[in-house]
């Protein structure tokens, strides 16, 4: 098991977001994807992730400037009564362990993905978003329902020019999002993961967490190649008594990809791929 304590520039997300909070208006919820802190050493564990995440000293050097991944937007439902309850599921580079051990960490991130919400009441709301650290997330204008297949890019327009083209594609709506955006990043990480968010405002903190049917993570890519994920890369979900939450699957048969599954100690890897 490796060590999975996320290094969490925490206090530049709340500046920003206090901004957008500020300028949102008040009854407003925000939240912010990213990094976030491993409250348990020496494990894979963490508050906030569960999924694959690849560092460049444990991949021999190799630094990080291209990923894919495509999911299935799952479908959210109220896991308690009585509390709002929020999810995302995204791919980005830089935010989490550089080396296997998770002695360094990396403090850029740069995401996409799709948010999955449910209101104490049980009504439910999907969207889509980009976001780069330390800013907020930043909303996408696209149609996302439970169910629709995503696929989900970010590259450098040059290795190490810091310039990024960041893609969302909702294959299933044939709606399609770019972004080119100039962002200075270590290169460290690479991550698939499914999250509770950080809200921001009244009742601050990690978010709780819905139940949610896997998104079948597929056709992982690094560096324009497949990904090879590997079972030591997992990271499970824990709540605040340090009981799992959420768990990633092994690989499946060919290495780029998993399911997730929420509310279970343990999940089933997908049959195929």
């Amino acid at each position: 098991m490796r060590s999975r304590t996320l290094c969490a520039s925490l206090l530049g997300i709340a500046v920003a977001l206090l901004a957008a909070a500020a300028s949102a208006g008040a009854g407003s919820t925000l939240s912010s994807h990213g990094q976030l802190l491993n409250v348990r050493a020496n494990t894979n564990q963490s508050s906030n992730w569960f999924g694959y995440n690849q560092g460049t000293l444990e991949q021999g050097g190799t630094l990080f400037n291209s990923i894919t991944g495509d999911w299935t937007v799952p479908t959210a439902s109220l896991h308690a009564p009585a509390q709002d309850e929020y999810s995302s599921d995204w791919i980005g580079i830089g935010g989490g362990c550089v080396d296997a051990g998770c002695t360094v960490t990396d403090n850029t991130l740069i995401q996409t993905g799709t948010e999955q919400d449910v209101s104490a009441a049980g009504q439910t709301s999907y969207s889509a978003w980009w976001e780069i650290i330390p800013g907020p997330s930043i909303g996408i204008s696209m149609t996302v329902d439970p169910g629709d297949h995503m696929h989900a890019s970010i590259a450098e327009t040059v290795p190490d020019a810091n310039v990024w083209v960041i893609t969302l594609q909702d294959v299933t709506r044939n709606e399609t999002f770019t972004q080119t955006v100039p962002y200075s990043s270590t290169h460290g990480t690479a991550e698939w993961i499914e999250e509770t968010p950080l809200i921001l405002g009244t009742n601050a903190g990690f978010a709780a967490l819905p139940s949610l049917t896997s998104p079948v993570f597929d056709l992982a890519t690094v560096n324009g190649h497949p990904a090879n994920l590997n079972a030591s890369e997992q990271m499970q979900l824990i709540d605040s008594n340090g009981s799992v939450i959420g768990s990633p699957s092994a690989p499946d048969p060919d290495a780029d990809g998993f399911n997730a599954c929420t509310w279970a100690t343990s999940c089933a890897a997908p049959s195929g791929s």
